[in-house]
């Protein structure tokens, strides 16, 4: 069996079976993955497990015994620890067990072996021997049996507990109405009915064949299983004979969920087989009222754990130009979604603070303000500081022989070169902080210097390990399979750059910080340095296998020609510059607005605010709702615009709801929070769904969970932007085809004005998009 795979099936399994629990525990014990199968009239003698190699059919057995099943699975599983003698002492035992064993009479064998191993009937460690006499000893009544065999017996309990446990793992589970999350629950009814049908080995697809549907008016979700096990079933010659085509496969899935489904209904079978179905409106409602008591949009089930995300990044010494937009916004939004599931997050700005250019701008700063020792350098333009050094540099002998010496003097500690560097860091970092006030960036520095003292250590590892390469010239490197080039962990001349950097930051995160997750969010042209990276720490062996280095590379942002975006002078546009021309322009259009009376709903003194939020708001999302790895062209009109997928749009749509409940309290004197508060547990379903309008509004709503689900796995914030905006056009087609004041149903469709605007928020919140209530 030595190099083939297996696909086992545990068919007829029954918690308490002898057998069964031979071949659970075996499979827990030998790491060899099983799955439940149903009766058919090749296994119609009970429990039975087939062993399936290399997925053909055609190679494959049927084994009846618990004993042989168990012996199987371990043959098939991890590295046996035992020598070929105690395997022999093994089968031994079995055959024993299997035929002789009886320990309310014949019992002495099993004793005199427990005298001299008290805990393992061969060697010292659970064998298939121990797995068989154990599952046959805890058939009798434990005040029966010796002390001996009974504290044999306790040993392994726990063991035996976790093989019956296994079985109920394994076990469809029935579909949860009280999960938030409508796909998974859709995907679980879809799942039980299929195994209920052809068996709980039957192949499912290996790509996503539970979607929602992609036209709205055929259905919420979509079922495209059938064609798959149309052709698994009559590959395997299993295919009942009252199936011709896939759509038959369609129709009797229909029909074993039935019409009176209490989560899915209106059942469609389209082309060549797939299911549509819509949620019923009890479990929207159910949710619906469960989020307005709450108040709170359900967060899925996770696993917290410990995040590192590296973002923003600027260089010490350089304005932040829109190059840094990206970084920075996208950055914040991972963050925020990975804490709003629970995560511990490291926010980290590992800034350019170390390297050679230090020492022109070190001598720089010494010869323009020599007074810097008494008070701060005034240096209102980091770019230019910066430019000029450079040319100093580039054109003075003198100062550039300065300059190199100021390098090695910062790298050995000399007092006065920190202290210029360390206001250079200072400086910069007052600028860094206007753009992170303008977008509400919460970020931690912890820049390349930090790592300086850690790299040395990182590249001895890497010699010990043999996994480094020393060049003639003396320049240490990590060659990588599949990349031409390899990492420079230490130049010719004893320096390091950003390979040895970023390794030495790698395992400060892995090791230090413990973190499971680290994302690095860089542009796109940086895929293959991290790549790189992260395969040299899992060659060193600092990845475990619940540990995920992710890198996020994004495109560029263009001007409306397509080319790099920078000023009309030719210069890249400082970003806090570029961040104010929004809320300059969102502030003349509110202005404007006021003016012909387009909006009563702010004053004169409310525009700054206002354009505020909108105007960075703006800036934010235009960058957000697109994947992160296109270029895009950065335009003020297309988004600041009250049309399409912008924040002004979204914050229009939520601002129209704000209206509508003010007015429900000016001219009804009902206060929608008040009503909020005046649920009860006992109240019957508060919001009624009778209006098709109604029923979409809350059926986005209901999407919330599996956006955040998908969200969490990719990271991706455009799925968050992608969801408030399809709420955003549910809100306008509800406004539109539903009155709300001095409606019969105006309670309760206040309250899904209530819930929606409580939903985009949350939106709002996780893509860093302050709401205001009126425009």
């Amino acid at each position: 069996m030595t190099g083939s795979s297996s696909n086992l099936v545990l068919v007829n399994a029954k918690e308490d079976c002898p057998d069964t629990l031979k071949a659970l525990w075996a499979s827990k014990l030998y790491n060899v993955p099983l799955t439940l199968g149903k009766k058919d009239s090749s296994t119609e003698k009970g429990v039975a497990l087939i062993c399936n190699y290399n997925n053909d059919e055609d190679d494959s057995m049927t084994l009846y015994d618990g004993n042989s099943m168990a012996q199987a699975i371990r043959l098939l599983g991890k590295a046996s620890t035992t020598t070929m003698m105690e395997d022999m002492i093994v089968e031994d035992w079995c055959e024993w067990e299997s035929t002789s064993m009886d320990v309310t009479k014949n019992n002495s064998k099993l004793l005199t072996a427990l005298e001299e191993k008290k805990d393992y009937l061969v060697g010292n460690t659970t064998t298939i021997a121990d797995i068989c006499v154990v599952v046959n000893l805890s058939s009798t009544v434990v005040s029966l049996l010796p002390a001996s065999l009974g504290g044999y017996l306790e040993t392994h309990r726990a063991a035996l507990d976790n093989a019956k446990a296994y079985h109920n793992d394994l076990s469809p589970k029935p579909a949860d109405a009280t999960d938030p999350c409508a796909i998974r629950v859709v995907k679980s009814i879809f799942e039980q009915t299929i195994k209920n049908l052809f068996g709980h080995d039957v192949q499912l697809p290996q790509k996503s064949w539970l979607v929602r549907s992609s036209v709205p008016k055929d259905g919420d979700y979509q079922c495209s299983a059938a064609m798959a096990i149309f052709a698994s079933l009559r590959k395997s010659g299993t295919l009942p004979s009252t199936m011709k085509k896939p759509q038959d496969i369609a129709h009797a899935i229909v029909a074993e969920i039935g019409d009176s489904h209490p989560i899915i209904m209106d059942f469609a079978v389209n082309g060549p087989g797939f299911v549509l179905c819509r949620l019923t409106p009890s479990y929207l409602q159910y949710h619906l009222d469960k989020f307005l008591r709450s108040g709170k949009l359900p967060k899925p089930v996770t696993v917290p754990s410990t995040c590192v995300v590296d973002f923003s990044s600027p260089n010490i010494a350089k304005e932040m130009h829109v190059g840094h937009l990206r970084s920075t916004i996208i950055g914040e939004s991972v963050c925020r979604i990975l804490e709003y599931a629970g995560n511990k997050v490291h926010r980290v700005n590992h800034v350019g603070d170390w390297g050679t250019q230090f020492g022109m701008l070190i001598q720089y700063l010494r010869e323009e303000y020599p007074d810097f020792a008494d008070s701060m350098p005034n240096i209102s333009d980091l770019t230019v500081f910066y430019k000029n050094a450079k040319a100093r540099f580039d054109e003075n002998a003198d100062f550039k022989k300065t300059a190199q010496l100021n390098v090695v003097k910062l790298q050995s500690g000399d007092e006065e070169c920190r202290k210029i560097w360390n206001i250079l860091c200072d400086v910069s970092r007052l600028e860094f902080q206007k753009v992170y006030d303008r977008l509400d960036i919460n970020v931690q520095e912890c820049g390349e210097s930090f790592y300086n003292s850690k790299i040395p250590p990182v590249i001895e590892e890497f010699r010990k390990a043999n996994l480094l390469s020393e060049q003639e010239g003396g320049a240490k490197l990590i060659f990588i399979d599949g990349f031409p080039s390899p990492l420079m962990v230490q130049k010719s001349d004893g320096g390091f750059g950003y390979d040895s950097t970023d390794m030495a930051a790698l395992k400060y995160r892995l090791q230090t910080l413990n973190a499971k997750r680290i994302i690095v969010i860089t542009d796109k042209t940086q895929e293959n340095h991290f790549k790189m990276c992260f395969k040299a720490a899992d060659m060193i062996g600092w990845i475990d296998d619940n540990q995920r280095l992710e890198h996020i590379g994004f495109g560029t942002v263009n001007d409306e020609s397509g080319q790099r975006y920078k000023t009309r002078s030719g210069k890249t546009e400082r970003l806090v510059d570029l961040l104010d021309e929004a809320v300059n322009r969102m502030k003349a259009s509110l202005q404007q607005r006021l003016a012909t009376g387009m909006t009563s709903g702010i004053s004169e003194d409310d525009i700054p605010k206002v354009a505020e939020a909108i105007g960075y708001g703006s800036v934010k999302y235009f960058d957000l709702q697109r994947n992160p790895s296109t270029d895009y062209k950065f335009s003020y009109d297309r988004m600041l615009s009250t049309n399409g997928n912008t924040a002004v749009y979204l914050l229009f749509a939520h601002a129209r709801l704000e209206s509508i409940m003010a007015k429900a309290k000016e001219k009804h004197n009902i206060d929608v929070d008040e009503l909020l508060s005046s649920l009860s547990e006992n109240t019957e379903a508060v919001v009624q769904l009778g209006h098709p309008s109604e029923r979409n509004l809350a059926l986005h709503l209901q999407l919330f969970s599996e956006t955040i689900l998908a969200t969490l796995e990719d990271l991706y914030p455009f799925r968050i932007c992608e969801f408030v905006y399809n709420l955003s056009n549910a809100v306008s087609e509800f406004v539109n085809k539903c009155y709300v004041l001095d409606s019969p149903e105006m309670k309760s469709r206040l309250l899904l004005c209530k819930a929606t605007t409580l939903a985009m928020r949350e939106c709002f919140a996780l893509v860093g998009i302050p709401h205001v209530n009126r425009i």
